[in-house]
């Protein structure tokens, strides 16, 4: 926390991902109005002291609609992040530290996978999957960013498992799975949660792609994709529907972003 002080960047993006994971978890604690209600009588206002966030075409409350949005985004993103997280670390513990075919057949997987656009991958997986639920969403991100975190960990187990203290274990007679569980994966995780809030703030981004392009939860349910993408027509004249949702996303991601740089510049974080 005396870090963050003595940065006020790193201070704003700590505060501004609690709030949104607050908005996400108890979206009451921000506004009390209802996201589906409509107005015909508040149609397109602008932002104003009571619409922050201004009105839609239908009189729904903006900054509402956006906040409950939170709570469909936000989970989807920490679950496709798990994903990867879990996966990722998996195949790459297991290919830096078996080596022989298992490295080669797992690097070769690794490789076709990063070979692939990762939002064209989550889109194939969407059309495995079947769509209209935000579960699927999330699955199709989490497996894209796979490739990634499992290249991150083996580079780290390689450099780990020449370690003297690695060497001193298997000289004393450990057996292997200990080494695995007790030296090698703990000391190997560093670039791995450097790496996990930067998967975070993608897979908002990447979340949020999905749904403007009309995947995920569907209207009149809010998510952040898709109040930008609805607004998207009404941008002469309306331009808070599309920019304000869309600027809550950007700052999302710069604070992920922040954060993760952060982790990765303290001592030991990636070596």
């Amino acid at each position: 926390m005396s870090a963050a002080m003595r940065r006020p960047g790193l201070l704003l993006a700590l505060v501004w991902l609690v709030v949104i994971v607050l908005a996400a978890v108890v979206p009451e604690l921000f506004t009390s109005r209802d996201p589906l209600a409509t107005s015909t009588a508040n149609r397109l206002l602008g932002p104003s002291w009571s619409h922050p966030f201004g009105t839609d075409q239908l009189g729904r409350d903006l900054f509402t609609r956006t906040i409950h949005g939170t709570s469909r985004t936000v989970p989807a993103a920490l679950l496709a992040t798990v994903i990867g997280l879990l996966a990722g670390t998996l195949v790459g513990l297991l290919a830096g530290f078996l080596r022989g075919w298992t490295d080669l057949v797992l690097m070769r997987v690794v490789d076709v996978l990063l070979s692939i656009p990762g939002l064209l991958l989550a889109l194939a997986l969407i059309a495995v999957l079947g769509r209209g639920d935000t579960i699927d969403v999330a699955v199709a991100i989490g497996v894209a960013a796979v490739a990634s975190t499992a290249r991150v960990m083996r580079a780290e187990v390689l450099r780990v498992r020449e370690s003297l203290f690695v060497e001193a274990a298997r000289s004393g007679g450990a057996r292997w799975h200990r080494v695995l569980t007790r030296h090698v994966l703990p000391n190997s995780m560093g670039p791995v949660w450097a790496m996990t809030v930067l998967l975070f703030g993608a897979a908002i981004l990447g979340v949020t792609t999905l749904s403007f392009l009309g995947f995920g939860t569907q209207p009149p349910t809010p998510e952040w994709g898709s109040l930008v993408s609805t607004g998207r027509n009404f941008l002469r004249g309306a331009w808070w529907m599309s920019i304000l949702p869309g600027v809550v996303v950007a700052l999302t991601v710069l604070a992920a972003n922040r954060l993760s740089h952060e982790f990765g510049d303290e001592p030991g974080a990636a070596r």
